[in-house]
């Protein structure tokens, strides 16, 4: 299940047409449990970092821990960063939220997944840049 999961995950990085290069820092499943991390680099010079922890629960993947941290070429000025770390509790939908052009700038948000992150640069990355 899991290991089907990252194969999902690695197809997805090859074929997304937003996306220009990748590297895989860390990929493991042990069990009914997965860690994947990667640096995306975007076809508008933008950068990505993906990173989560899943499980499988009643043979269904779910993503305990993630932060996705879209930023700009230069590394600098950040897009968007999702995560679920539990440092927002009054906001709506806790703990999951997101960090909009600076770290001050936090609204609430959904549990994703890597593959639903793809899809969203794949929708928005493009505008971005302009």
């Amino acid at each position: 299940m899991l290991d089907d999961y990252i194969t999902a995950v690695k197809v997805k990085l090859l074929t997304s047409p937003v996306i220009s290069s990748f590297v895989i820092v860390k990929e493991r499943v042990i069990g009914n449990q997965g860690y994947f991390r990667a640096r995306l680099t975007l076809k508008n010079g933008d950068f990505c970092e993906i990173v989560e922890f899943f499980t499988v629960q009643n043979q269904t993947h779910v993503t305990e821990s993630y932060r996705y941290q879209w930023m700009d070429a230069t590394k600098q000025k950040l897009r968007k960063r999702w995560d679920n770390v539990e440092h927002f509790p009054d906001l709506p939908n806790f703990p999951h939220h997101v960090h909009i052009l600076e770290e001050t700038n936090v609204h609430p948000s959904e549990s994703r997944n890597i593959l639903e992150i793809i899809d969203y640069l794949e929708k928005f990355a493009g505008i971005a840049a302009r």
